[in-house]
C-alpha cells in the first residue's frame, strides 16, 4: 500500500532553498528594481497643445466671446510651471534644516515588540512561511498567487 503524500510537500523538495542573507540580498535587489521603476519624470510635462486645435469659446460665426476680459490661469498651469520633483523637495529641505532631522537624517529606534507576520500577498496576518523563498502566507489561496507571481520568478 503506497503512501500518500501533499503534492505541495513534493513541489517544495525540487525548489532551492535560500539562507537568510540570501533572503535579504533577493529583498534588497527587489527593493531597488521597484525604485528604479518608479523614478522618472513626468513623460507628458512637455506636451504642448496644437494650434489646429479647434477653440470650443468660438461662436458659430467665428466671433470670440468679447465679455471676458481677462483670462484667468488654471491650476493645471501652476502645478506645471512651478513643479518640483522629490529630489527637488529633498535637497531644499536639506538646506532649510541642515542640523535638524529632516527625511534624509530622521531615525527611529527599534520596536520593542516582535515583527508583525504579514502575508506577502493580502497583507493579513500570515501564520506560514514560503520554504524556498521566506516570504509569509495566511492562505492556501494566498500561496498559489506567492508561488505564481513572486516566489523566486523576478530577483534571485
Amino acid at each position: 500500500m503506497a503512501s500518500r503524500e501533499s503534492g505541495r510537500q513534493k513541489d517544495a523538495s525540487s525548489r532551492r532553498i535560500l539562507d537568510e542573507s540570501a533572503r535579504r540580498r533577493r529583498a534588497r535587489k527587489a527593493l531597488e528594481a521597484l525604485e528604479q521603476d518608479n523614478f522618472h519624470d513626468d513623460p507628458h510635462a512637455n506636451l504642448v497643445m496644437s494650434k489646429k486645435a479647434p477653440k470650443f469659446e468660438e461662436s458659430l460665426d467665428g466671433s470670440r466671446n468679447k465679455d471676458r476680459k481677462r483670462r484667468t490661469r488654471s491650476s493645471e498651469y501652476f502645478k506645471q510651471r512651478f513643479r518640483k520633483t522629490f529630489t527637488i523637495l529633498l535637497e531644499e529641505e536639506q538646506a532649510l534644516y541642515p542640523d535638524g532631522p529632516n527625511y534624509l537624517t530622521v531615525q527611529a529606534p527599534s520596536s520593542k515588540r516582535p515583527e508583525r507576520r504579514l502575508c506577502a500577498v493580502c497583507g493579513f496576518p500570515a501564520p506560514y512561511t514560503c520554504i524556498p523563498c521566506g516570504s509569509r502566507y495566511c492562505s492556501t489561496k494566498c500561496l498559489s498567487t506567492h508561488e505564481d507571481t513572486r516566489c523566486l520568478k523576478w530577483t534571485a
